[in-house]
């Protein structure tokens, strides 16, 4: 183990253009299982100025048979697109919820991937691809999260709720954070440096001469205070360097100053980099993509180690034959920081908690439901478990662990 190194996260905000597309894709698969909990779904979303694509595959009672749409849907499917859109805040002349062209080019799936993935009379239902999927868990913050990702989300999402409640009404939805942490025996002692990239309306920059000086002042100290409310105060040093809109001006943003697509942000969703990544993105998928259901019960399995004080660190990863609806593997890795238990004990003992098979995954977390268009912006994962909300965060196996174990 290193002694003392920096490390850096960064997070992007919900107006984000490859976040808008994430909301948008999710918000459809909430909409299909709304009507169909069976759905299967592969939603992808191009947003780009005054354009937003859908593409992919899907399949529903209710939704689309026999390669029809039922009626109502297609309507219904643009509502949602542009109320996704509204919400997020965008009433800009390059991109406005209202006036955006819209294109539905989603389509019936492949018969070839339903017959390896439905299940039949006679097999489990298998997985609906093939790959490797990684859950962690950290005890660097309560939400057992990595604190340099963890605070980089959580300084976004209270500038989001500042935008739209008007207490900051100088920010438009597009932002970036990155936050950079100094460790000394693997905790974090110190924030380095902080970067935040917001857009904002028109004035509220100062570069080389250009633009409004007191805006800007008005817009850097409340960025500036935003962080000491969100970050642990010891954290803060003299020496922290904070990069505020470095690059001047930002007012064009959003889809119209870059295109946005569904899963790019994939180590924003997420640990930051803290842990290795199996690939696959998350949105616009149902839950029959182990992509998304297997990287939801790993994290599960993680934090429940960390959270039942077996180790500081856990890694955990799982993979799959598209088809086949047992693991192919599993592996734990508790970083060196194991108490009391050893990886191989886990591995055994893990797969008795939880059928780790799609059909068991869906089951134990109740992941057949509308409940996936919150994760689509500030993470996936160290999000509170409310209902039938983000189920992976519970820490219901505490208990059974530490029984298993003895």
């Amino acid at each position: 183990m290193r002694n003392s190194f920096l490390f850096t996260s960064e997070s992007v905000s919900e107006g984000h253009p490859d976040k808008v597309a994430d909301q948008i894709s999710d918000a459809i698969v909430d909409l299909f299982l709304g009507i169909d909990p069976e759905a299967r779904i592969a939603c992808e979303t191009l947003t780009t100025t005054q354009l937003v694509v859908l593409a992919g595959e899907i399949r529903g009672k209710g939704i689309y048979e026999n390669e029809e749409w039922a009626p109502g849907i297609p309507e219904r499917i643009e509502e949602v697109v542009r109320e996704t859109v509204k919400r997020i805040g965008y009433e800009q002349s390059g991109f406005h919820w209202n006036e955006f062209r819209f294109e539905n080019n989603l389509h019936g799936q492949s018969a070839h991937i339903a017959q390896g993935v439905d299940a039949g009379d006679d097999k489990d239902e298998g997985a609906g691809d093939q790959g490797i999927m990684f859950g962690y868990a950290s005890d660097e913050t309560p939400d057992l999260m990595p604190a340099t990702l963890d605070y980089s989300h959580k300084i976004l999402e209270r500038m989001a709720a500042d935008r739209k409640s008007g207490k900051a009404a100088f920010l438009e939805p597009d932002a970036k954070s990155q936050v950079t942490l100094r460790y000394a025996n693997e905790r974090p002692v110190e924030a380095t440096a902080i970067v935040v990239s917001t857009q904002h309306a028109p004035g509220y920059f100062w570069h080389k001469g250009e633009g409004d000086e007191a805006k800007y002042t008005q817009l850097r100290d409340y960025v500036k205070g935003v962080i000491a409310d969100v970050m642990p105060a010891d954290l803060l040093t003299e020496n922290t360097v904070y990069h505020i809109n470095p690059t001047g001006c930002f007012e064009i943003g959003g889809p119209d100053g870059d295109a946005g697509l569904t899963g790019r942000k994939i180590i924003v969703d997420t640990y930051g980099g803290a842990s290795p990544h199996g690939g696959g993105a998350f949105s616009g998928k149902d839950p029959t993509k182990v992509d998304r259901s297997a990287a939801y019960v790993t994290r599960y399995l993680a934090k429940n180690v960390v959270a039942a004080g077996l180790a500081r660190r856990c890694t955990i990863q799982i993979a799959y034959a598209i088809g086949v609806a047992t693991p192919l593997s599993l592996y734990v890795d508790l970083h060196g920081t194991g108490k009391g238990v050893n990886e191989g004990q886990l591995e055994e003992i893990l797969p008795t908690l939880v059928n780790l098979t799609p059909r068991g995954i869906r089951t134990h977390l109740g992941l057949n439901k509308p409940i996936y268009s919150p994760t689509a912006a500030y993470g996936h994962f160290g999000r509170k478990a409310e209902g039938d909300l983000f189920p992976w965060e519970r820490t219901d196996l505490v208990d059974k662990l530490k029984a298993a174990l003895g």
